[in-house]
């Protein structure tokens, strides 16, 4: 397995690229796209003859002496809208610093005389204006064709305050932008934010007062530059958590849209409700049209390895005198999956628990429960630990008699070896009827071991992804689950447990394989030195939880007839 999950990392650092191909699209899309407002030359001279701005979209992202920056607070998040476009950008999430710090671990260390780090107790930003980090969420208009152009991520909103703040006791925040053209069309974007919530509610309002009829319709989309220095957000435990777009539609559910695939296709998708997103290891935002509509979903990679994600709508009619509405939500925030399940269908899938969900989710229900009654989620890893020992004692118990009766006829397995040192297959013969006899299985011990592994994996990636064991503390040194334990305390525990599991178990006649066993519990402890102290309690507690049932049963036998 090891060997496995080495080679498909270095295939994703080292391993030969697809080469781009060629994209063809139906004239019919072709002629669609053409009118969305990102940086292809169609949509560029279309701004330009409207006297618009037609810098790239890097630019439009960067205050221009026309517009201002308007800056909103509630109780979870702090970003800001430029009302250029009516872009959000520098998007912080409040409850969430980017580092911990940890009072006790610091006293801890020095106590023992060790250096205690700087900490970064600024708030994770998800949004960013920097251009080497950039990442931005826009939205816009399209108009019919023959009709006058209308405001894109380009136009510059008028706005009556610069800042905009949730009072106490004040439930929602409603922040609108306005713009009007010479022929009486009043367009009105407002974004509305709710206390407590990650979940921000865009309505394009248009007041049709030109006389005729008026035909449009909205786009929303995600531009971003990967985030090259983390390359994928390296685990803890050396594995990499998905960085890039996603989409949800009726017909083929979760799909990924690597920025690979973005610079190799131009997808182009139609779909009733769906949603877009761009995620990362713990966050993900994501763009939500109304469910009841069919919306077209595209990606586009543009210049200076900037990459979109978004979709629009269908074509809405607004009669001359009359007014219409779009609307569409934003969800930018943490992968809280009870959270995102009310938000939208499938967007709690954004918590990637690999090939692997359909027992990663579960075990999250559990985790979840637990921490409901116990309020601490360490807590939860132990339960869960002693429910899924429960769920296999069936099995253990099986193995572990099987290991005891190993363990009996240990003796006569070493005088058999004796006898037929120099006929290995006499050896082999006898032995097997020695098994058959006292009715062992010499691989008995296996299958639980086998069993285990996939509930190791899964629990792995829910710990590394779950978002609400992201700095969540347990007890005493212990003040995060989510990275390695400070002090390695917990790993060389294990390391014992490990070994005092193994001196149970019967040791292999070979004197060889009988050292390779040895070396397991060092091994072993190496290797969790660097997973998740959550993951490292849970082995513990199952090891421990092994060594009470083995000792019994071992015992049991021993003094058996």
């Amino acid at each position: 397995m090891l060997i496995i999950l080495l080679m498909q990392a270095w295939q994703l650092d080292y391993g030969p690229k697809p080469e781009i191909a060629a994209v063809t699209t139906p004239e019919a899309v072709t002629a669609t796209k053409e009118d969305l407002p990102d940086t292809t030359e169609s949509s560029t001279a279309q701004a330009a003859a409207a006297g618009q701005n037609t810098n790239s979209v890097a630019a439009t992202v960067s205050p221009t002496p026309s517009s201002k920056i308007i800056t909103i607070k509630t109780d979870v998040i702090a970003l800001e809208i430029d009302t250029q476009g009516g872009t959000i950008r520098n998007l912080d999430l409040l409850d969430y610093p980017v580092e911990k710090d940890n009072s006790v671990v610091n006293k801890l260390r020095n106590l023992v005389g060790l250096p205690v780090s700087e900490k970064n107790h600024a708030p994770v930003r998800l949004f960013d204006n920097n251009p080497e980090k950039l990442f931005v969420a826009q939205s816009g208009l399209i108009a019919g064709s023959g009709l006058a152009a209308v405001p894109n991520h380009y136009t510059i909103f008028n706005s009556e305050n610069d800042n905009y703040a949730l009072q106490p006791g004040q439930e929602s925040l409603t922040v609108p932008l306005t713009w009007t053209d010479s022929n009486g069309l009043v367009i009105t974007k407002s974004y509305t934010f709710k206390r407590g919530s990650y979940e921000i509610t865009l309505a394009q309002d248009v007041q049709n007062n030109s006389g005729k009829e008026w035909a449009g319709r909205q786009y929303s989309q995600l531009l971003r530059i990967p985030d090259t220095e983390n390359k994928g957000n390296l685990l803890t435990g050396g594995m990499r958590a998905y960085d890039g777009g996603v989409i949800y539609t009726q017909k083929d559910k979760y799909q990924k849209i690597s920025f690979d695939d973005m610079a190799n296709e131009t997808l182009d998708v139609a779909t009733e409700g769906g949603w877009a997103a761009m995620i990362q290891h713990y966050f993900a935002s994501a763009w939500i049209p109304p469910a009841d509509q069919e919306n077209h979903f595209y990606t586009k990679s543009l210049k200076d390895g900037q990459f979109v994600i978004g979709s629009y709508s269908p074509s809405v009619i607004i009669a001359a005198n009359s007014s219409g509405q779009f609307v569409s939500r934003l969800f930018a925030g943490p992968k809280i999956q009870p959270v995102m399940e009310k938000i939208a269908t499938g967007l709690e899938l954004t918590v990637d628990y690999s090939v692997l969900t359909f027992i990663g989710k579960p075990i999250y229900w559990l985790l979840n429960q637990i921490h409901n009654l116990a309020g601490n989620w360490g807590v939860a890893i132990i339960g869960v630990t002693l429910c899924i020992k429960l769920l296999f004692f069936p099995l253990s118990q099986a193995s572990f008699k099987s290991m005891a009766k190993m363990r009996k006829i240990q003796p006569r397995l070493k005088e058999l070896q004796e006898r037929f040192k120099d006929d290995r297959q006499r050896f082999n013969t006898e032995m097997m009827a020695m098994y058959k006899k006292e009715k062992v299985n010499p691989l008995g011990g296996c299958l639980p071991v086998l069993v285990q592994i996939p509930v190791f994996m899964c629990l792995y990636w829910v710990l590394s992804e779950t978002v609400e064991f992201r700095q969540a503390p347990f007890m005493l040194w212990i003040q995060d689950l989510s990275v390695e334990d400070p002090f390695y305390i917990l790993p060389l525990i294990m390391g014992v447990t490990m070994k005092i599991q193994q001196s149970l178990n019967p040791a292999p006649i070979d004197p060889i394989q009988a050292k390779v066993m040895r070396m397991f519990p060092v091994v072993f402890t190496v290797f969790f030195l660097f997973f998740p102290a959550g993951l490292v309690l849970y082995w513990v507690v199952n090891n421990t939880l092994s060594i009470i049932q083995q000792w019994y049963i071992t015992k049991s036998i021993a003094t058996a007839k």
